[in-house]
């Protein structure tokens, strides 16, 4: 039978190492690593070691144990990145207390896309793979320049640590025209434009402050302005949408969106019941305490509010992993958003939704046994592993109808279509019923 000899030698060090006694809190707890008798109470103490101890060889030894016992462990894992290098002691902020964020004008660097065969302006073509010439229609192709065909996924805790992963946009850019020289304020909305003046468009490049993150990745249009707007008229007709007046061609936008990654497990304990008997009573069969594996790829966050719950409907549509890796050439000509809502934020978001698919999966898998009750799932064992943020084309409009205005969506990657629609009157419901 385990014995609390070892949590209390556990107890005993954390109380001298609070105390800063940490020549005593390391001889308790050598003491524990003798006799324990349990993998819970051996991470604690090798974890607390680990704090007191300046060899980076045995830190390393001692994090490793922490993480083989729960490969979650947030304070082990930071702990190895700094070893790695890959995190900086200062770079660390806590998530309750953020640094002060720069709201003013930052000027911002920009890449003109000029023709290099006759200098007029380049816009990327809606086909996904080229730049074409207004001018003298010259192509210029962008998918065999890439070294790698899917974007790169960055650390989500090492995001969380520091400001990264919590920044959300500064008010204001400021950028330059390379073509004219004339210098324009951006709204923080927006990470392209197209001069005023001379026309030619720009991209703003991302300051290396860590204040925003520069996209991973971006699906670009498969299709143009035309062919959206005949996707919105068949659209317009199968809902039976009449519109008050004449409605807008759609504009192309780059939106930004939040992708995760999460693995990990869910511990739950449920009672399989079965009905029997005249009076219908319901008999226990078994009682379970299980795991169920996790692992989602690509869940999809929007990381802007302006479309709201729309665009949320829409997010299913896109191949998140069609995205290719990010180059501001895609986006020349086109307006593109920047994230309004931090990744942290969006990270609980896409928490939740792997949560709740993997519990109707487990529920689903359950059910096949009998009726279920007392299911009790726990997402303490689930992390979030890796993200990017990827930028998705759609074409955006709205429509007026019964004298209210309503959005519409027209992915620009599969031409699908997500819109609100008024309500239909009496009559029209019945007919619908009587078809």
């Amino acid at each position: 039978m385990p014995s609390d000899f070892d949590n209390e030698l556990v107890k005993t060090a954390a109380f001298h190492y609070r105390a800063k006694e940490f020549d005593l809190a390391r001889r308790y707890l050598e003491r524990a690593l003798d006799v324990v008798d349990d993998e819970e109470t051996r991470a604690k103490a090798s974890f607390l070691l680990s704090e007191i101890t300046a060899d980076p060889v045995e830190k390393r030894k001692l994090l490793e144990t922490v993480l083989a016992w729960d490969r979650n462990n947030a304070q082990a894992r930071r702990a190895l990145m700094i070893i790695d290098g890959k995190l900086k002691p200062e770079e660390i902020v806590d998530a309750d207390h953020l640094p002060a964020q720069d709201t003013g004008v930052q000027a911002s660097n920009a890449d003109r896309f000029a023709c290099p065969n006759c200098g007029a302006r380049m816009i990327f073509a809606p086909d996904g793979r080229s730049l074409y010439c207004e001018h003298c229609s010259r192509n210029e192709g962008l998918a065999d320049q890439f070294d790698s065909d899917d974007p790169v996924e960055r650390d989500f805790l090492l995001a969380m640590a520091t400001a990264q992963g919590h920044r959300k946009p500064v008010a204001m850019h400021s950028f330059q025209c390379r073509g004219c020289g004339a210098t324009f304020l951006l709204a923080p909305q927006v990470i392209s434009a197209t001069c005023s003046y001379c026309d030619s468009p720009h991209v703003i490049a991302i300051d290396e402050t860590r204040e925003l993150l520069e996209p991973d990745g971006v699906i670009p249009f498969a299709f143009g302005q035309k062919n959206a707007a005949h996707y919105l008229v068949d659209w317009a007709k199968k809902k039976r949408v009449k519109p008050d007046g004449k409605v807008q061609m759609p504009k192309g936008i780059y939106l930004p969106v939040w992708s995760f990654d999460l693995d990990g497990e869910i511990p739950y304990t449920a009672q399989i019941m079965v009905t029997e008997g005249r009076g219908s009573r319901k008999v226990v069969v078994k009682t379970i305490s299980d795991t169920q594996p996790v692992v989602v790829s690509d869940v999809a966050v929007a990381a802007t509010r302006k479309l709201g719950k729309q665009l949320e409907k829409a997010l299913g549509g896109f191949k998140i992993t069609e995205a290719v890796p990010y180059d501001p050439r895609f986006i020349s000509d086109w307006p593109a958003e920047v994230y309004e809502i931090s990744m942290s934020d969006a990270s609980l978001d896409a928490r939740k939704m792997a949560y709740d698919k993997v519990r109707r999966e487990v529920e689903i898998l359950l059910g096949t046994q009998g009726s279920i009750e007392n299911f009790r799932p726990s997402s303490s064992r689930m992390s979030v592993e890796s993200f990017k943020l990827i930028l998705v084309p759609a074409w955006v409009t709205s429509y007026t109808a019964q004298e209210k205005s309503y959005s519409v969506i027209v992915n620009g990657q599969t031409g699908a279509v997500t819109g609100e629609t008024p309500s239909l009157d009496l009559l029209d419901w019945v007919q619908n019923i009587l078809k």
